[in-house]
């Protein structure tokens, strides 16, 4: 017999240290057996995991849509049932409730908000005019600039997620060649090519002002010289939408998604776009989706939309 902390922490301890999984995963994890764990209280049945069973699971789905969007009901739902697998696997329960439960949790279908390329444009030629005219090169204001464009330089080349670009360690990135490797969900590294000049030299000027050679640190920092969150990426790109007049509210995540839809309509293979992307969801076409390091080189030289504008002349 398990209680559901016990349960929760093997859970949590397999996910970190032999499924290598993300600290924003293991958190969002967290939560949600958090919210399971309440649940049980209610009913006092923490103390045997094995008494949860298919009806109790169907009461739980209804209390959570009782509050919460189909979206977040679908996560929390597939977090308790990746925890049910654990235990079975381990045989700490020895049926799991989910076998043969048809849970169909339907969403409205949402189109990917995207950034106008026109908007783009504005926002990386006001981070340009800044960077050469309004503020001295040695200064903390400079440096913390130059870091910035870097960034936003970086997420707009690889349409990385956000969390991805953040994590993004120093000998990840490889100025000499433009590879940049990236960890993303679940792991799963992916080589992504970065050919543009402009994109380069934003790097390299970073890069530049970073004063220590560790490879394993971080690539990019705060003022404290400790990893760049995700939140701070957030705001530093509103801050600057702000300064050039964007009325738009753009999001890290919006970048992501206008890199997609411009090589999309720039008529790149859809095959190319999910590796880029780092997507797995269409499991059954992932066998026919490696592509060379050549022709990734060649696919974003040639249709990236950062080549469709440049910050001088």
């Amino acid at each position: 017999m398990m209680t559901v902390s016990e349960a929760t922490k093997g859970f949590l301890f397999h996910c970190r240290f032999e499924k290598n999984l993300s600290p924003s995963t293991l958190k969002a994890y967290e939560g949600d057996l958090k919210q399971f764990a309440g649940f049980l209280t209610d009913r006092s049945l923490v103390e045997d995991m094995g008494a949860v069973d298919k009806p109790l699971l169907r009461d739980f789905i209804q209390h959570l849509f009782a509050s919460m969007l189909p979206k977040s009901v679908k996560r929390k739902v597939a977090t308790v049932k990746s925890l049910f697998r654990y235990l079975e696997r381990e045989e700490i329960v020895k049926i799991n409730p989910f076998h043969n439960m048809d849970i169909r949790i339907r969403e409205p279908r949402r189109l990917p908000r995207t950034i106008p390329l026109p908007t783009l444009k504005r926002l990386f030629k006001s981070l340009y005019h800044v960077k050469i005219n309004d503020v001295s090169e040695g200064s903390e204001r400079g440096r913390l600039l130059v870091r910035d464009i870097a960034v936003l330089e970086l997420l707009f080349a690889t349409a990385g997620r956000i969390t991805e670009i953040c994590s993004l360690k120093l000998d990840d990135v490889d100025l000499r060649t433009g590879r940049v490797r990236i960890a993303g969900k679940g792991g799963r590294e992916r080589l992504i090519h970065v050919s543009d000049p402009e994109v380069l030299s934003a790097l390299n000027a970073y890069r530049s002002t970073m004063q220590r050679s560790e490879p394993h640190g971080f690539f990019f920092l705060n003022r404290n010289g400790k990893c760049l969150s995700a939140h701070a990426v957030r705001m530093l790109l509103r801050k600057h939408a702000k300064a050039a007049g964007i009325a738009l509210h753009l999001t890290p995540h919006m970048i992501r998604h206008s890199v997609a839809t411009c090589l999309l309509e720039d008529g790149v293979d859809i095959r190319y776009i999910q590796h880029l992307l780092g997507h797995t969801s269409i499991s059954t076409t992932q066998v026919y989706t490696h592509v060379s390091g050549k022709q990734h080189r060649r696919v974003l030289k040639s249709h990236h939309p950062r080549r469709r504008f440049r910050t001088t002349g």
